[in-house]
């Protein structure tokens, strides 16, 4: 999101819209021709782009969503899968199978976005209210608490698998028996922000194909440290289930 985030501002910002096209029926007959875009933020894994008067298109990409950003051309097809349209001159930025898709007050925007934590990549990034809001559900699990985005935002599947690996702690374990949960949050977001500006994510130090990542996407494989085989498994309440994959030897339950 962050990646993304410098893509649209580098496309948008600084120029004014000469194609806005809202393809969802709440937003059909807005209309920001004419405006300029100011900046795209991302706050976790939300998006803000800020049109002068006020106005934010706050986009969320879910699981299949994309910004796809190139030269300006002729109109985009009539694809059910465009969401959004912002163009100027040079550059045009299309939204396609967004999630989210909201025309909003810029002064307003804590009513999307108010919720979430602490936003790791934020270089104001407050880690003593993560810990605080990490610890205010002792009995809850590392693995759920890191992923609501209320605790921290911007944190998903990979970057979980990965902290804990590298901190030894089971995706199980209750957040009460987290003995050093700042460096936990601290590891979290030094290896978001080693991978901000890179496409996919290594955690290992070695870039090579096959070897970036400790345990994420590896379940069934033997451990690099120790060579137990990788386990993965749901966990998370039925409607909120998210795949853990960790070490059983590495990460003890």
């Amino acid at each position: 999101m962050w990646r993304t985030a410098r893509q649209l501002h580098d496309a948008l910002a600084g120029r004014t819209l000469v194609r806005s096209d809202f393809r969802v029926p709440r937003y059909a007959t807005a209309d920001l021709t004419g405006r300029t875009v100011t900046e795209t933020v991302s706050r976790g894994k939300h998006l803000l782009t800020r049109v002068d008067g006020d106005i934010t298109v706050h986009t969320h990409l879910k699981m299949e969503g994309s910004w796809r950003i190139g030269p300006m051309t002729s109109y985009p097809p009539r694809d059910h899968r465009i969401r959004v349209v912002l163009a100027n001159e040079q550059r045009q930025a299309v939204g396609v199978r967004l999630g989210i898709v909201e025309v909003i007050r810029t002064s307003r925007e804590h009513a999307a976005v108010g919720h979430l934590g602490p936003d790791l990549l934020d270089p104001a990034f407050d880690p003593d209210e993560a810990v605080r809001r990490l610890r205010g559900e002792p009995g809850r699990t590392i693995g759920e608490a890191l992923l609501d985005q209320r605790n921290l935002a911007g944190l998903g599947t990979i970057y979980r698998a990965e902290t804990l690996f590298l901190r030894g702690v089971s995706p199980w374990c209750p957040v009460a028996e987290i003995e050093d949960m700042r460096a936990l949050v601290e590891l979290a977001r030094r290896l978001l922000d080693a991978n901000k500006d890179r496409v996919g994510t290594v955690t290992t130090g070695n870039p090579a194909r096959g070897a970036q990542v400790w345990v994420y996407g590896r379940a069934g494989q033997p451990c690099r440290r120790c060579g137990t085989v990788i386990r993965r498994a749901e966990l998370g309440p039925a409607l909120e289930e998210r795949v853990a994959v960790w070490c059983p030897r590495c990460q003890p339950a």
